[in-house]
């Protein structure tokens, strides 16, 4: 098939398959005389494998490791299982920081009036020099 036809039939678009293409994460496809892409039902399951990754957050060394693995029958499933924690302790780090940030905005929003006056604590924070400067000055 081309590849608007496997990018159909794996649920993404042409250009995420050259560029993973590109990125050496699914294998170069082969090419018809005229230098059409063509791509066969084996490597339409490699687009979906990639797709369903990408949409779990791996990274895309990550993705590219686990479509080898995915692809060598000979592995140990303990090097699949320890890609997949390495990722589960990044996404908690993350986890961790965004929540930091959210309760850090929840406590600026608790200290903002929200009405017409023109002082806002939220904004404060993000530039304390300036928005002292500005008091000062009058600006």
């Amino acid at each position: 098939m081309n590849i608007g036809e496997a990018a159909k039939a794996a649920g993404v678009n042409p250009k995420f398959i050259r560029h993973y293409e590109a990125r050496g994460i699914i294998p170069k496809a082969a090419r018809t005389e005229s230098g059409y892409r063509q791509y066969s039902e084996n490597e339409v399951h490699i687009l979906i494998f990639v797709k369903h990754a990408r949409g779990l957050g791996f990274s895309l060394p990550e993705i590219k490791r686990l479509v080898g693995l995915w692809r060598n029958k000979a592995r140990k499933s303990e090097d699949v299982k320890t890609i997949t924690t390495k990722h589960i302790d990044a996404l908690n780090v993350k986890i961790r920081e965004l929540e930091s940030i959210k309760n850090a905005l929840e406590d600026l929003a608790r200290h903002c009036h929200g009405d017409d006056r023109p002082e806002c604590p939220i904004l404060e924070n993000f530039a304390p020099e300036v928005s002292k400067k500005q008091s000062k000055s009058g600006i």
